[in-house]
């Protein structure tokens, strides 16, 4: 098992829905910011949001695990063997990931 790469592409923020369902103080995420870097295997990060976490843990475990190297779904996904771009749920919010398999080995798999 190794570690994967999370890097936070994109924050996003969608005002209008805010302002029709969301609560008077709602605005972009504060707990993701664009460049920040995360590594995991199968436990989410320290400093991760839990929400996001449970979001993109299905990619992250497969990259793990050797998964997704010879590329995701049928292989139409993304352009390079070892790279899903994921995302969090979140309709008013969104964050967008980039996971990247690595050389990293984790501790778990030790």
């Amino acid at each position: 098992m190794t570690k994967v790469k999370i890097t936070v592409l994109k924050t996003d923020f969608y005002p209008d829905l805010a302002a029709e369902y969301g609560k008077p103080e709602l605005g972009p995420c504060a707990a993701m910011k664009v460049g920040d870097v995360f590594y995991a295997d199968v436990k989410c990060p320290e400093g991760f949001c839990h929400t996001a976490w449970n979001c993109i843990y299905q990619y992250v475990f497969a990259l793990a695990n050797g998964g997704g190297r010879e590329g995701f779904f049928y292989n139409d996904w993304s352009r390079e063997p070892g790279l899903a771009i994921s995302s969090c749920n979140d309709g008013f919010r969104p964050v967008i990931f980039k996971l990247e398999a690595t050389d990293i080995p984790s501790e778990k798999g030790k």
